[in-house]
């Protein structure tokens, strides 16, 4: 499956974007799918997955953001809301089967990433 991101952009802090991840190839059904991020200098984060019993999110979300999917349009989605400058970073999304029993928190657990799409948050 190929994944595409989109939707990035630059924002005020308090202000809200939705990214888009788009898949090609297969169907995102038989996927689990997740949203991370990374910072300049910083390691590649956990933000949210959606899989097929639930959904997962970090601390720091703190119910801001929201990880949707919309098996029709193969297309998975955040909406990300009351952003702060410290959400500034290149967000990726990525693919593992629906049937991986890996911690999903990793980065490593992930087998298909999208190129990534940028968010500033301006303060």
């Amino acid at each position: 499956v190929q994944l595409q991101a989109s939707g990035g952009g630059l924002v005020q802090a308090g202000g809200s974007l939705r990214l888009s991840c788009a898949a090609s190839g297969r169907s995102l059904s038989i996927y689990d799918m997740a949203w991370f991020r990374q910072a300049p200098g910083k390691e590649r984060e956990f933000v949210t997955a959606i899989r097929w019993n639930g959904i997962s999110t970090a601390d720091f979300v703190k119910d801001r953001f929201t990880i949707s999917r919309d098996n029709a349009k193969n297309t998975v989605y955040l909406q990300m809301n009351s952003l702060e400058s410290e959400d500034t970073a290149v967000y990726y999304c990525a693919a593992v089967s629906r049937w991986s029993t890996r911690n999903i928190t990793t980065a490593s657990a992930w087998d298909y990433w999208g190129q990534g799409t940028l968010v500033t948050v301006s303060s």
